[in-house]
Parts: structure tokens; C-alpha cells; sequence
């Protein structure tokens, strides 16, 4: 089921790219350079992706929404399993996993055409 609109993807993507780079610091683990490292480094390529996805929100509209989704799923699966990947979740791990799972489950649930594109198929159905 695709609840979530590309337009509305795009918001939650620019929205967590930055809570992703300001966590550390509004969740207080900034002390595990590990974990910090991380979720500066996802949020700013989440950031980047956006800026280069063909959606609503894309400046340069490069990436197909269908690539730029599956590239969140693993990103979010990464985010999710960093604590373990990396060693530090006996320091934190809630905020990675709660973050990555959703990153994965906002994917799952948004549709794959911008509605710009969808609108333009209707047109040229007619």
C-alpha cells in the first residue's frame, strides 16, 4: 500500500536528513564518535540524495524515485544495524534503530511516481 506521496516523502526527507545530523546533540549521545559519525553521514547523504531525486523536492532531479527508495531502505537498514555493526551498542542504540526502521518503513509505504509524472500520464492518456 503506498500511503505517502512523493511530495510528502520529499518533506520527510529533508526533515530527518537534518534531525539524522542534529540527534547527537538533541538526544545527548554525541559523546560515541561512532554513533555520531553515523547519523552525520546518513543525514547528510539523505540530504544530497534529495537534492538530486526526481520528486517534488529534487533541485537537480537526476535520481528516479525508484532508485532513491531502494537507496533509503538501505540506508535505513544500515542506520538500524550500526550499533552492532560498529560496536557501540552498549553506549546507544535506540535512536539508530528507531530512525533506521523508519527510514525503511516510510520507503515501503511511498509511491514510486511523483505526482507531476502521474498527472502528465493522465494528460496523455486523454
Amino acid at each position: 500500500m503506498k500511503i505517502v506521496s512523493t511530495t510528502n516523502h520529499a518533506r520527510i526527507d529533508y526533515l530527518t536528513g537534518l534531525f539524522f545530523m542534529s540527534s547527537p546533540w538533541i538526544l545527548g549521545f554525541k559523546e560515541s564518535v561512532a554513533a555520531t559519525w553515523i547519523m552525520l553521514l546518513v543525514g547528510l547523504a539523505a540530504l544530497i540524495m534529495s537534492l538530486f531525486t526526481n520528486y517534488e523536492g529534487g533541485m537537480v532531479r537526476s535520481i528516479p524515485m525508484r532508485i532513491h527508495l531502494t537507496v533509503d531502505i538501505f540506508m535505513g537498514a544500515f542506520l538500524a544495524s550500526s550499533p552492532w555493526l560498529f560496536g557501540f551498542a552498549e553506549q546507544v542504540f535506540l535512536p539508530q534503530l528507531m530512525m533506521g526502521l523508519f527510514q525503511v518503513l516510510i520507503s515501503l509505504v511511498t509511491s514510486k511516481h511523483p505526482a507531476e509524472q502521474h498527472s502528465e500520464r493522465v494528460v496523455d492518456r486523454q
